[in-house]
């Protein structure tokens, strides 16, 4: 199992909207070793090895790392602007929704790949997207993203111990 987190490169982007992805990996592991094009961590959850990767490329070249890895048993842990902070929602599959990360993911291997979305939004109306996405979180809402990224981690536990479906079904509608 290979469980990718979206993210920037760079202490500019760290605590951006843009890299909760790299920050659910950083909670499951602080030791990480350096691929071709990524940096990887090897982990265990519930006695299956799992190996974590951050792309070392920036969001829209994310699907590069793909050059380098399998794609048949991955879980793709990103970002999403139409969910709002606090929800998070498995999908076994799908489009992009507007993601340039996930595009360019879906560019290399096609769109049939688990994923996991965490709500950012919603996005005030006078920003740009883009602008958005690349903001840091205000002291409040990094609280409340705190639970979030350990509610994810109890997700990512859910997929391996119990399958997408169960995952589906326990935390498509949870809310913290």
């Amino acid at each position: 199992m290979i469980i990718i987190g979206l993210g920037n490169p760079g202490e500019k982007y760290e605590n951006t909207r843009h890299n909760v992805g790299f920050m659910v990996l950083d909670k499951l592991s602080k030791s990480w070793k350096r691929g071709p094009n990524y940096l990887y961590s090897d982990i265990n959850i519930f006695g299956e090895k799992v190996r974590l990767v951050k792309p070392t490329t920036y969001m829209n070249l994310s699907g590069e790392v793909f050059k380098y890895l399998p794609h048949d048993d991955i879980i793709v842990v990103y970002d999403d602007l139409d969910l709002p902070l606090g929800r998070i929602r498995i999908r076994k599959n799908g489009s992009a929704g507007g993601h340039n990360g996930i595009k360019s993911i879906i560019s290399f291997i096609g769109q049939d790949f688990p994923r996991i979305r965490i709500g950012i939004g919603p996005k005030p109306q006078d920003i740009d997207a883009a602008d958005y996405v690349l903001s840091n979180f205000s002291r409040e809402e990094f609280e409340k993203l705190e639970k979030v990224i350990e509610l994810t981690i109890e997700a990512i536990e859910s997929i391996i111990s119990e399958g997408i479906d169960k995952a589906m079904n326990k935390y498509n509608s949870a809310t913290v």
